[in-house]
């Protein structure tokens, strides 16, 4: 097939040598490329059922069906910690975003990297087996609110399931790469995507989608796994007419839901959000799905559905949502909404996950959901029925008094209804983002990795429905900015941006211990029964730390970040760790400003250590921009203002807040396609470079809207020189006048 290279079959005898894939591991012999590997994982839902019995594989995304990232295995532990060294590294062939968790299953490791591009490696030995690359068209990647990412695959009977960034889900051969079933789950002409992680339970696997901040409708499906044939879809908001479907939702919103949104308002006509792009955890014990539902869209809920209010009438379900479905049917069993009338992208997408906690009757144990979704709240509910069992803030709020009423709703302050360009605790980044936390049942914690202040004014747009932005969010996304700010501006911005590793007690409601980190978006958890809980950071190092006290007892420098969750395994009595590192997300892309110093597009990488591993760490790429403006400054002071109006609406996202960008993405402040304005045009209006993932934006900013752009790019790079953080260039010598 041509969109897919098969190196070798696992069902040879013999692993060959790597094809270049990746980095040879300095202590692997030359008669280890021989190693005898398995023919094909047999796994199936009964064998993920009882994970717990197989500590040394790591079958699922989150390690069990309870998705607690939790290990039993012990090896590497606070005595032999300091023993720990790099076992081997395998180095993926596209730049980007790595946030994938690996799957290893009897030797073989399989893991996503960007662009939804699927890796089989010996997790002995880090030799490539296979890769399969969907071929994603650049262009989709204009689709993603936060980069080309993929979290990672499922694995089922002798299948590896991936979703595509561009809305198929695929069933690979777990053998060879080779596609055995695709599906177009998604509206193709719709900015729908797919970053999460599919799910296999039973005789089904099921996926979600993104894109609420562009427009779109979520849902929830779920297929055969043999077949690849729809077995039952779940909406998560209502259609536009209040209709059925012929949907497993239908039931439920003709009883419920469908009188919790209006009849009018954008809503109708940009599919209302509630995408599943994240969370979906499949509870064993009660036979049913977990799903964690997304924002609205768009985010102002006064322009999604202007008939509402915050009284409880219109609480726009399911969005922001924590949503309980029947396994076999998809049936609504029962939902407790987080964020009710969410209008401040708090979304409940972050991990759930499944544990016992001693909240039954006299102490006894009770099982549990437990989740720490964006609005700063760590919930614990009953899992059988969704009964709230308690709701603690564990971040700074400023949208609620930090409570809960009688019917377990949060009590909102009436200034974070009104946002009269009130600063409102968290902002649209969350409390707590994507990045997975860790349960650990003999310490009773979560380490959950938190984002510390990163708040938004959020401010009505003049046009009400932000009709200048391709994101979809209702509000100016510029509101309080201006063209021209003070030196001292960035580093204050950079004080906003900060992150904590928590460790909760769901029991007490309050946090153990804490660990500060100067920068947000830290990496997911993982906890072992060696006393450990690893984590990567912005910083680009992977910690182990003392899982009771939070003591720092190990660190590795790694070549990029790692805001990946790790996970561990065991081959031949050995226990491995492995983390994905590389820059890109939207953390890198957008909060550029907040690194020390720029960085290079890394290739995702999987670092994997052993104890006594004596491999060499790949050094990180070099920066090499020229950091000079190409082209005199242009424009005055009302073009910077517009321009960087329609720059913070449309180009900060990838290109970073006052366009300075992380590296990982280009700093348009030195490219040289800003040093005219046909050059510019060329881009931003007639699409030169949409192949590489840079949009249109034609149907969006007219040509002065473009060309302000430019000059406010400008301003913002003779700024850098005027601040002595960039060279002045000799622009005569270069005929430009």
């Amino acid at each position: 097939m041509s969109n897919h290279k098969v190196l070798v079959s696992l069902l040879a005898t013999a692993v060959l040598a790597a094809c270049g894939g990746s980095d040879v591991p300095s202590e692997v012999s030359a008669d280890t490329s021989t190693a005898a590997v398995p023919a094909v994982a047999a796994v199936d839902a009964g064998r993920i059922m009882n994970a717990a019995e197989e500590p040394e594989m790591w079958l699922t995304y989150g390690g069990s069906y309870d998705e607690t990232r939790h290990s039993s295995l012990a090896s590497v532990n606070g005595d032999t910690i300091q023993d720990l060294g790099v076992s081997w590294v395998y180095t993926m062939d596209k730049p980007r975003g790595a946030e994938a968790t690996p799957i290893v299953v009897d030797g073989v490791m399989y893991v996503s990297g960007s662009w939804s591009v699927v890796y089989a490696i010996d997790a002995k030995t880090g030799e490539e087996l296979w890769t399969y690359d969907p071929e994603v068209s650049g262009k989709d990647a204009a689709k993603g609110c936060c980069d080309v990412v993929n979290r990672g695959v499922a694995v089922h009977n002798g299948k590896v399931f991936v979703g595509v960034f561009d809305g198929r889900l695929e069933a690979l051969d777990a053998a060879t790469g080779e596609v055995l079933w695709s599906n177009v789950t998604v509206d193709q002409s719709k900015p729908y995507t797919i970053t999460g992680a599919p799910r296999v339970f039973k005789d089904k696997v099921i996926i979600g989608n993104s894109g609420a901040e562009l427009g779109v409708r979520g849902y929830v499906t779920a297929y055969n796994v043999e077949t690849g044939e729809e077995a039952w879809r779940f909406y998560t908001v209502p259609n536009p007419n209040k209709e059925p479907d012929g949907a497993a939702s239908d039931a439920i919103f003709a009883e419920l839901a469908n009188d919790s949104w209006g009849d009018t308002g954008a809503w109708t006509t940009d599919g209302g959000g509630g995408t599943v792009w994240d969370s979906i955890v499949y509870d064993t014990v009660n036979d049913q799905v977990l799903i964690g539902v997304g924002n609205g869209s768009p985010w102002n809920a006064s322009v999604r559905d202007p008939e509402g209010d915050f009284s409880g009438a219109y609480d726009n379900l399911f969005l922001s949502s924590i949503l309980a479905v029947d396994a076999d049917t998809g049936a609504y069993r029962w939902h407790y909404q987080t964020t009710p009338r969410d209008q401040w992208d708090f979304t409940a997408t972050q991990q759930i996950l499944l544990a016992e906690l001693p909240l039954g009757e006299d102490g006894a144990m009770r099982r549990v959901v437990m989740q720490a979704p964006k609005n700063g709240f760590f919930y614990v509910l009953d899992a059988a029925d969704g009964e709230l069992l308690s709701a603690t803030p564990f971040a700074e709020q400023t949208w609620t008094t930090g409570e809960v009423d009688e019917n377990g709703r949060p009590v909102i302050l009436q200034e974070a209804i009104d946002l009269e360009n009130y600063i409102v605790y968290p902002g649209p980044t969350g409390a707590h983002n994507w990045h997975p936390m860790s349960f650990n049942p003999d310490t009773g914690l979560v380490y959950i990795p938190t984002n510390v202040a990163l708040p938004m004014v959020y401010s009505m747009d003049e046009k009400a429905g932000n009709a200048k932005s391709f994101w979809n969010i209702g509000y100016d996304y510029a509101a309080g900015w201006a063209y021209e700010f003070p030196e001292g501006t960035i580093e204050f911005t950079k004080t906003l941006d900060g992150g904590t590793l928590v460790a909760w007690d769901p029991v007490k409601g309050e946090p153990a211990w804490m660990v500060p980190f100067p920068q947000a978006f830290n990496g997911g958890t993982l906890s072992t029964d060696g006393g450990l809980v690893f984590q990567g950071n912005k910083a680009g190092e992977f910690v182990a730390y003392d899982a009771a006290s939070g003591d720092r007892v190990w660190t590795s420098k790694l070549s990029g970040d790692a805001a990946a969750a790790p996970m561990t395994y065991e081959i031949d009595g050995e226990q491995y760790v492995s983390v994905l590192s590389g820059w890109g997300s939207t953390s890198n892309l957008t909060y550029g400003v907040a690194l020390e110093k720029p960085v290079s597009a890394e290739p995702g990488r999987v670092i994997t250590f052993k104890l006594g591993g004596t491999a060499e760490m790949p050094n990180p790429l070099e920066y090499n921009v020229v950091e000079t403006p190409k082209a005199a400054l242009a424009g005055n002071e009302e073009s910077w203002q517009l321009g960087m109006q329609r720059f913070a609406e449309n180009c900060m996202f990838c290109h970073g807040a006052y366009a300075i960008s992380s590296g990982v993405l280009p700093d348009l402040r030195w490219s040289a396609m800003a040093a005219t304005e046909q050059s510019w045009s060329a881009i931003v209006k007639d699409g030169a470079l949409s192949q590489n993932g840079m949009r249109r934006f034609d149907d969006i900013l007219d040509p002065e809207e473009i060309e302000a752009i430019r000059t406010y790019v400008l301003r913002q790079a003779w700024l850098a020189v005027e601040n002595g953080h960039a060279e002045a260039p000799d622009l005569a010598a270069a005929g430009d006048q």
